[in-house]
């Protein structure tokens, strides 16, 4: 009879180990693999009555649910006999056993209420117990059991729930009391996700061999699934309204010397012309019965005025405000006060500010709306912000530089400009980029205080810079182009929607709306864009 060595059992134990870490990966592999392939569905990207093969999409995801759920069961399983090497505490802890009990509760609710048609005591009874028995299925036994056999067998049901047909491309639901019908374009791939969530974690747990180690692998499983979707439906944003506005934005489109519009632009008495060597009929043009292509370009240098106007209004003064609330207010009741009535600025409604606009600003600008009444209301929206992240910006900044500025006899004022300001620079740009984010998107405001006409002629761009006039008395100054009423994207997106302008047809490739809608999320882009650069920037020097 051969004895096997201590070094041949360590090599078998390693090679068994190794398969079993293998598999699990593949497993995790897997999930994540559903969960994209339930991310694409409910971006309709893929369709359930979609077929692979000849095989239906649904009866692919539910095979593929069942598959994983049996491999998770397998898992714990396995692990529970010995026959893998793992180290699992005791149970797997209340929180776990708290979440599977609630999913199972729904489910089990769902199960007595829907399949087995009873009534309320009847279907909350069926909950309740399978609540109970989930949560006993998690603390009771070890942690390899009590985290795979919950989630593995959810897998296995709703695997089983696409299999049978029970759910599939020609189930709906309208429940009880509700106004909603659930279709299977959006509860298929919704129950696909959450159920790749689920034994994605479960996997992972399992690589890591469960205990502190599996806890922390699973965790991480989990924070990159939630973090790919996230990235997912912004890429799926994007790419859904650039789809759907790309081909009005650029219809029409020429390039060549001489084949864009003649430009005429007046700064302070002078004037230029340029001749643009693009024609962009979308961007260029306004709207109007003898173009062949209408265009936004007024609403488009409103929204540019707007975001820039309210910047230049609120950056200075809430930089200045958190200067002083950092570095020369003693910490009190005062500073207490401006911190909470500066959160409760940045948390008001929009719509708030535009009545504020409205009721106060453009009484004071000749009583009508203006680009003016507008770049200050949304200016006042922005100023909370910028003070708060400033203001958290400045007290970021570690003691030990002023310290060392005052050891070298400079002065307070000094070593705030040439040591706190540049150390919080990027702090305050990330503050102003956030806001910029909010601001250029609202639509209550300017409809209260600036908005104009909805489909806005070219030669009706509002030319800030070039209407500046010089008088000799006072003001001195003045520009009749600030106290006009003009268009801007959001209003102009807002106006198109509720006017029910081309409502039936928005799903036509060419609509004249979806352009509007890119063009408005490319600007917004470009600000973000701009902000980030400058954000890098000021990174760069600091650390130079």
């Amino acid at each position: 009879m051969s004895s096997i060595t201590d070094d041949e059992r360590g090599n078998l134990v390693r090679e068994g180990t190794s398969t079993v870490e293998a598999t699990a990966a593949a497993t995790v592999g897997l999930s994540a693999l559903l969960f994209a392939l339930g991310l694409a569905a409910q971006f309709e990207i893929l369709t359930i009555t979609d077929s692979l093969a000849g095989v239906q999409m649904t009866t692919i995801l539910g095979a593929l649910l069942a598959l994983i759920g049996l491999a998770v069961v397998g898992f714990g399983v396995g692990s529970r006999f010995g026959v893998v090497s793992t180290e699992p505490q005791a149970d797997a802890g209340l929180v776990a056993a708290t979440a599977f009990a609630g999913i199972w509760f729904v489910v089990g609710g769902l199960v007595g209420s829907q399949t087995l048609g009873l009534g309320s005591v009847g279907w909350f009874a069926v909950a309740l117990l399978g609540a109970g028995v989930a949560f006993a299925a998690t603390v009771v036994p070890r942690e390899d059991i009590g985290s795979t056999l919950p989630a593995g067998a959810l897998a296995v049901f709703a695997g089983l729930v696409f299999l049978t047909g029970t759910i599939g491309p020609d189930w709906t639901w309208a429940p009880n009391g509700l106004r909603a019908t659930f279709f299977p374009r959006f509860v298929v791939p919704a129950v696909v996700l959450f159920c790749a969530l689920v034994t994605g974690w479960s996997a992972a747990k399992a690589y890591g061999g469960f205990g502190a180690r599996g806890r922390h692998v699973g965790a991480h499983v989990l924070i990159y699934l939630n973090a790919s979707a996230i990235i997912a439906v912004l890429v799926g944003l994007v790419a859904f309204v650039t789809v759907k506005g790309a081909p009005g934005v650029f219809e029409g489109i020429t390039i060549g010397s001489g084949a864009g519009p003649e430009t005429t632009i007046g700064l302070f008495g002078f004037s230029y012309t340029v001749v643009w060597p693009v024609s962009w009929p979308f961007l260029m043009n306004g709207v109007s019965l003898l173009a062949e292509v209408d265009g936004v370009l007024p609403a488009i240098v409103g929204t540019v005025w707007l975001v820039v106007g309210s910047v230049l209004f609120a950056v200075p003064l809430g930089v200045g405000a958190a200067i002083f609330l950092s570095e020369y207010a003693d910490e009190g009741r005062f500073t207490e006060i401006i911190e909470i009535a500066t959160n409760g600025l940045w948390s008001t409604p929009s719509i708030v500010f535009g009545l504020f606009g409205y009721a106060f600003l453009i009484p004071r600008f000749g009583g009508q709306k203006s680009l003016l009444s507008g770049m200050l209301t949304l200016g006042f929206m922005l100023l909370p912000l910028v003070v708060i992240t400033s203001r958290e910006a400045m007290l970021s900044v570690p003691d030990e530089y002023r310290d060392a500025s005052a050891a070298l006899g400079v002065t307070k004022w000094q070593t705030i400009r040439s040591v706190v300001l540049p150390a919080a620079l990027p702090g305050v740009v990330t503050g102003v980029i956030l806001g910029v984010g909010r601001i250029a998107g609202e639509t209550a405001p300017i409809l209260l205080t600036m908005a104009g006409g909805t489909f806005v002629p070219g030669n009706q761009t509002v030319d800030v810079i070039g209407g500046f006039e010089f008088t000799a008395s006072p003001p001195f100054v003045s520009n009749p182009e600030l106290l006009q009423a003009t268009s801007a994207l959001p209003y102009q997106v807002y106006a198109l929607i509720t006017a029910g302008v081309q409502g039936p047809s928005l799903d036509s490739p060419d609509n004249f709306a979806w352009g509007l809608v890119l063009v408005l999320l490319a600007v917004v882009l470009s600000f973000y864009a701009v902000g980030i650069v400058t954000r890098y920037y000021f990174r760069r020097k600091l650390h130079q």
